[in-house]
């Protein structure tokens, strides 16, 4: 057996992916939030916790274990922490922190060599935004100052170390990853002259290569990649074999519609009492225009930073924060008589001839997904539970005049002599922030897990937490290496 020291443990992933690895247990966590602590007592019983600022405690008091999980705070190396407040579509706002806790939340690092220093542990693995390899002290121009005098005082103390870059998506060797899109950077610990946890295995997803069939994929960083990094930005994933050139290949990754409640419509735009910001209504038109599926939705960012974008269902979620950012938009009938928004568990109405006749199959009971109509059908039971969505196609354009106008339904647009098909009255779309519970389970908590507080408390705590897929993937390497996991 290995018992684990949880750090800066938050509502519990990182001891929620450790109890997936056969042979660890969590013997103590401790987090500096009362409301965080409770979480994770409520969901972890068996586990030791204090409530305490771990820079005020004696590590000597803590008892001995054989792994150290530690996530310090990651809002003041984070891109999101930013310099000034500007979140005009931001729904719910979030008071900075003051002063003395953003100094506190750059020295937690700290801690992790305090509390090598007094327990010697076998193995380490510390948590963090990619954007810790950078961390300086803010007058410094030299970026990454003090994470490598971090690191160097780790090796003193005799530990060999290897940074780890995953996306939470990709963390599928013991099991699927979250789905949800994390870039996470991970440093990984270990006694000098013990056995090297096989790191690499982590970082190596199952694909099926088209020329070479199913490998396991080698991540590749590109040249003159940044220390920040990110996947797709600065590394894909290749096939191992020169048969096909190293072809670039994309990991099978869960898709955002998993953890969204169907049944939860939202309330149609034009009903709204509080209108939406204008980023937000822009973003829902540019996915509208980039991604229209009659009958899917769209993932809408609606936090005030540039450079984010609604996504699709059939891909994994945008990164969760800690303010509940991220809006769903059920998008509406294109055309046809008595044409009105819809739940995506309803027919369509008729298809007309200007309709794209690649459908979908959607699974509108049970816990069933959309998959593409070239896809097998998923398992038919007993209940007639298949329905088939055939978008239509739909664009904007700009009138003259100082909004932005949908134009009228029934109506073809002429692009260089082609009709591209009706258009969509954004008054029609429906609209509602993902719920508490649909942000848990995109960090791809067990359904039955208890995250306590009100609406904002339970996205901090979700949104500040681990993803349990990438903690059970990383300690059952190190389970391997210490001889537990076979």
């Amino acid at each position: 057996m290995l018992t684990i020291t949880d750090l800066f443990c938050g509502a519990g992933g990182s001891s929620t992916g450790a109890v997936q690895v056969p042979g660890i247990t969590v013997r103590i966590a401790s987090n500096h939030w009362d409301l965080a602590v409770q979480t994770h007592n409520t969901n972890h019983p068996a586990t030791d916790h204090l409530c305490a600022d771990l820079s005020q405690v004696d590590p000597r008091y803590f008892p001995a274990t054989d792994i150290l999980w530690a996530s310090p705070e990651c809002t003041n190396h984070s891109r999101a922490k930013g310099q000034k407040k500007i979140r005009p579509a931001t729904l719910f706002e979030e008071e900075p922190l003051p002063d003395a806790a953003a100094e506190r939340s750059r020295a937690t690092m700290w801690d992790v060599p305090r509390f090598a220093e007094a327990h010697g542990y076998k193995a380490i693995i510390v948590e963090n935004v990619a954007e810790a390899v950078e961390w300086s002290p803010e007058w410094s121009p030299a970026k990454g100052v003090l994470f490598r005098s971090w690191l160097s005082t780790m090796d003193a103390m005799g530990y060999e170390h290897h940074i780890v870059y995953l996306n939470s998506m990709h963390a599928q060797l013991f099991g699927p990853g979250a789905p949800q899109s994390r870039d996470r950077l991970y440093v990984m610990f270990w006694r000098r002259g013990d056995r090297r946890p096989d790191i690499e295995r982590v970082t190596r997803p199952a694909v099926s290569c088209p020329d070479c069939g199913p490998v396991q994929a080698v991540q590749a960083f590109k040249p003159d990649a940044s220390k920040v990094a990110r996947y797709r930005s600065q590394y894909v994933y290749r096939c191992p074999n020169v048969k096909c050139r190293n072809r670039i290949l994309e990991p099978v990754v869960r898709p955002a519609a998993e953890i969204i409640d169907w049944s939860d419509l939202g309330t149609r735009i034009g009903d709204r009492v509080k209108p939406l910001a204008d980023k937000t209504m822009s973003r829902i038109r540019a996915g509208i225009e980039k991604y229209w599926i009659p009958g899917a939705g769209l993932a809408v960012p609606v936090e005030g930073r540039e450079g984010k974008q609604a996504r699709p269902v059939d891909q994994p979620l945008r990164t969760m924060s800690t303010r509940n950012e991220t809006g769903w938009a059920f998008v509406a009938e294109l055309r046809g008589g008595g044409s009105k928004h819809r739940p995506v568990s309803d027919p369509l109405c008729t298809v007309t001839a200007s309709g794209n006749h690649h459908g979908l199959v959607t699974t509108y009971y049970g816990k069933g997904a959309t998959v593409p109509a070239g896809d097998p059908l998923p398992t038919c039971t007993t209940v007639d539970r298949h329905g088939l969505i055939t978008p239509a196609g739909g664009t904007w354009r700009e009138r003259a005049t100082s909004t932005r106008e949908p134009i009228p339904a029934r109506t073809a647009v002429e692009t260089d002599g082609l009709a591209t098909g009706p258009a969509v009255d954004i008054n029609d779309v429906r609209f509602r922030m993902l719920e508490p519970r649909e942000i848990v389970a995109a960090m791809d908590f067990p359904p039955d897990y208890v995250v306590l507080g009100n609406r904002r408390e339970q996205v901090r705590m979700a949104g500040n937490a681990v993803t349990p897929p990438a903690a059970r993937d990383l300690l059952g390497v190190v389970a391997e290496s210490l001889g537990v996991l076979a």
